[in-house]
Order: C-alpha cells, then structure tokens, then sequence
C-alpha cells in the first residue's frame, strides 16, 4: 500500500456543541493518511496518474469553510468520505486536533481510519 501525506494542514471551520462556539471560525490541524496505488504513477511521472495533493488541501478547505459541526468525529468523517469519494482513495487515516481548547491541554481530537 503506497501512501500520500499531508501533515498540519490547517484549516478554518465553525466546530463546537455549544452555538457560541460555532458563531466564529477556529482553527483545527489535520494530518492526513491517503492510500493509493502510486505504481502508475511511478512509471509515468505524471500527476493524473496519483491524487495531486494540492486539490486535496484545497477541497478539503473549501468545504470546511462552508460546513459548520457540532462533533470533531463528524467533521472527521466528513472529510474521510471526500476523500474517498472524490479522489478515488483505497483509505485514508485522519487526525483531527482542535489546538488550545481547553485551559492546560495542548489540543484534543480524534482519529479515524476508512475504507473504500
């Protein structure tokens, strides 16, 4: 299994059970696991032959930034089923932290893995 990554992608998105929280965008880091077959790709270096990472940190900015969540395991979700569905992922492992929260926590998050 070949895999693509993007690391501390940070992205704005309305995020929070309370409505107060979601009246503003915040910041939330996500680092993603993408699995894909490269083997095509390898033997003819070209970019339509794999995921182009850059539309995938693009995509996924953009419907954050039209989507608001209560829960950071929806968001998450959210996010894995787009990449599976547009970018045609074998997989994809998500991390999502929502840094600062909370007074004397660094971040809290999530982390899921799905499948096609």
């Amino acid at each position: 299994m070949d895999i693509i990554f993007l690391e501390q992608v940070k992205v704005q998105t309305k995020l929070g059970v309370p409505d107060w929280e979601r009246a503003v965008a915040q910041t939330v880091i996500l680092d993603i696991e993408i699995g894909y077959d490269f083997s095509k790709a390898c033997q003819t270096d070209a970019i339509e032959d794999t995921i182009d990472y850059g539309q995938v940190a693009a995509r996924i900015r953009e419907t954050l930034a039209e989507h608001s969540f209560k829960l950071v395991e929806a968001l998450g979700e959210h996010v894995c089923q787009l990449i599976l569905r547009e970018f045609k992922a074998q997989n994809v492992k998500l991390k999502v932290s929502k840094p600062g929260i909370l007074p004397g926590l660094k971040a809290l998050g999530i982390q899921i893995y799905r499948t096609a």
